[in-house]
C-alpha cells in the first residue's frame, strides 16, 4: 500500500481548464449627472419617498426619516454623502432600501439604471482626478464603453461617524 498521493492526471485538452472569473453584477444609479454603481447584493428595493420627517441635530447626509411599508428607514441623501450639490427637495425621491448591520436605510438618488455586468479586465486604478473623500467611499472603478463607473463600499458609505471624522479635518 502507497501512501503517496497519486499523480494528476493531465487535462484531456492538455493544459489544465483556465479559473473561471465571474464578472461583478452592478447596480447603476446617478447623482448630480455622475453614473455610479452599487454592490447587487445590497439593493433590496427601489420606492419613491413620499414624505420625509428630518432629524434635528442629524448628521447633514441624513435627511430624515421616511416610511417604506410600515417599516421607518433612516433616509440618506448619497448626493450630500459624496459631497455634490443637493437637490432641491427629497419629497417624491427615487430611494434604493438597503439593510444594512441591521439597520433599514433608504439612499436618495437622481436616477436608477440597470444591472449591468463588469468584467475584472475591465477594473481599472482610480482616476487621479478622483478626490481623496470619494477614494474613501469607492471599492472598485471600472472601465466602460460610455465611461468609468465608480463602485461604492456600502459601509463607508454609511458610516456617518467617519464621515464627520473627514469633514472636521477639511
Amino acid at each position: 500500500m502507497s501512501l503517496t498521493k497519486p499523480a494528476q492526471e493531465p487535462h484531456r485538452f492538455g493544459a489544465p481548464p483556465p479559473a473561471v472569473v465571474k464578472p461583478h453584477s452592478i447596480f447603476t444609479v446617478s447623482a448630480a449627472g455622475e453614473k455610479l454603481g452599487l454592490p447587487v447584493a445590497c439593493v433590496q428595493t427601489i420606492f419613491r419617498i413620499s414624505r420625509i420627517t428630518p432629524i434635528p441635530l442629524g448628521p447633514p447626509e441624513v435627511v430624515g426619516l421616511a416610511n417604506l411599508r410600515g417599516k421607518i428607514v433612516t433616509a440618506v441623501s448619497l448626493r450630500r454623502r459624496l459631497g455634490l450639490p443637493d437637490s432641491v427637495t427629497h419629497e417624491g425621491a427615487v430611494a434604493i432600501g438597503i439593510e444594512h448591520r441591521g439597520e433599514s436605510f433608504a439612499l436618495l438618488v437622481d436616477e436608477v439604471g440597470d444591472v449591468t455586468s463588469v468584467e475584472e479586465a475591465s477594473r481599472i486604478s482610480a482616476p487621479a482626478t478622483l478626490s481623496p473623500a470619494r477614494l474613501a467611499v469607492t471599492t472598485a472603478v471600472f472601465r466602460l464603453e460610455n465611461g468609468i463607473l465608480s463602485v461604492l463600499d456600502m459601509d463607508a458609505i454609511l458610516d456617518f461617524v467617519r464621515a464627520r471624522a473627514g469633514a472636521s479635518r477639511s
